[in-house]
């Protein structure tokens, strides 16, 4: 851009104007100021590259620099740039992108509820199971079954749900209504046993006339990326049923594609009531989430009314370049290119457990942890001088590149991460 403003004033500007998420109010820290991207790259403000190891934040799978999507919003917005969904409105983007991706869910999963993002999507989904249990005649049942280690948002009923303590400091009484079980971490079947059995105890000691749901990230994402032991997610479904408790999978991260699956439901063999999404479905471009409801919970809520909405509900904008961020993920085989390179890069970073610092290397698809026994901050701040980003979630260094990542690219984001956790003393 011709007129695009020095590095200085944008610091100056950005330390004197912009409160940044997770900062520290009144202490700014010098903005890494990203000016464009292109594939798996980004380059600076002032000029310099970066391999992308984050996705920005968890969702990029086509790539930064899309010309096709960038068509897509100016397209649409040259037709019709929003309008209201509420009560009979519509428009033909969301209709056609809810019916792409009940072709693309678990079989079960017909009826989409549009958001703009994560929080709302999670919000959403425990509005609608404590409606249908109330709409069935049992108005008791509120409770929400959750884990320890969970992140399910930032907004109100969404960070009650989460698990994670230091999200939630600060800011006054959480919202009722939860209880928070183990986090799936187990290396043995007898501690897995013990995960189901928990949440068949939670249940009697609760009583299952008072809970609503379960809800839960098929990987836990900000908690440092923790896969499911065998088992588990066969168990804990086995008794939520029986209990006739409702089932929220938490596909924010997960789905379109991150895990070598459209769905990570559809990996695990999740038996959904409610998957909500958001993230990748636009890859960044567009903030949009998609809630995805059955069948089943659709036949307990006929007749009910959800008085529940947002002005920016299926907004068309969004919808168009979600469509062609679906069609490029399927013509370039990126669900697939995330099951490959993803195996790749857990190969070569497990390497890296022979490190004295690393305790254990996990991951799913194009979705890595490196757990270390010490701050991750130096290591993550040394890749970033090196021209490779990732995210430091202590004790954990989360690696969640664009599905677009080249081999080259990869090859030199395990070298720089090797160098770097090497040189940690």
């Amino acid at each position: 851009m011709s007129d695009a403003m020095a590095p200085e004033e944008l610091a100056r500007l950005d330390a004197a104007h912009v409160l940044h998420p997770h900062a520290t109010v009144g202490h700014p820290a010098r903005p890494l100021v990203i000016a464009r991207g292109r594939g798996a790259r980004v380059w600076d403000a002032e000029g310099k590259e970066y391999i992308d190891g984050t996705g920005g934040l968890w969702l990029n799978a086509v790539g930064h620099g899309r010309e096709e999507l960038a068509r897509a919003a100016a397209e649409q917005m040259r037709q019709l740039e929003y309008y209201s969904s509420f009560g009979d409105l519509a428009n033909e983007p969301s209709i056609r992108l809810a019916a792409r991706l009940a072709q693309l869910a678990p079989a079960h999963m017909n009826t989409v509820y549009f958001t703009n993002g994560g929080s709302e999507g999670n919000e959403t989904a425990i509005k609608l199971v404590r409606l249908a249990q109330h709409h069935a005649g049992k108005p008791e049942r509120t409770t929400i079954l959750s884990r320890r280690d969970a992140y399910h948002g930032s907004s109100g009923t969404s960070m009650a749900a989460s698990g994670l303590d230091r999200l939630k400091q600060g800011f006054g009484p959480a919202a009722p209504g939860f209880i928070h079980l183990s986090a799936p971490r187990a290396r043995t079947r007898s501690e897995t046993d013990a995960l189901v059995e928990e949440v068949e105890r939670i249940i009697e000691e609760t009583g299952a006339e008072h809970i609503a749901a379960f809800i839960g990230e098929p990987v836990q994402g900000v908690g440092g990326v923790v896969t499911p032991p065998e088992g588990y997610w066969e168990g804990v479904q086995a008794v939520l049923r029986r209990h006739g408790v409702l089932f929220i999978v938490d596909e924010v991260i997960t789905a379109y594609g991150r895990t070598g699956y459209w769905f990570a439901s559809q990996r695990y063999g999740l038996d959904a009531d409610v998957i909500v999404t958001a993230k990748a479905l636009t890859s960044g471009y567009v903030p949009m989430g998609a809630v995805l409801i059955s069948d089943r919970l659709r036949h307990m809520l006929d007749g009910a009314e959800f008085r529940h909405g947002f002005t920016f509900n299926g907004h068309p904008v969004g919808a168009a370049v979600a469509l062609e961020n679906l069609r490029i993920m399927e013509q370039e085989h990126l669900v697939q290119r995330a099951e490959e390179m993803g195996a790749w890069l857990l190969a070569e970073l497990r390497q890296l457990e022979a490190a004295g610092h690393v305790v254990e290397v996990r991951g799913v698809g194009m979705m890595l942890a490196i757990e270390l026994s010490c701050d991750p901050t130096p290591a993550v701040q040394a890749a970033r001088e090196a021209g490779v980003l990732v995210r430091g979630y202590p004790p954990c260094i989360i690696i969640c590149p664009p599905l677009v990542l080249e081999q080259a690219q990869a090859e030199r984001l395990v070298q720089v991460l090797r160098e770097q956790l090497l040189a940690l003393r």
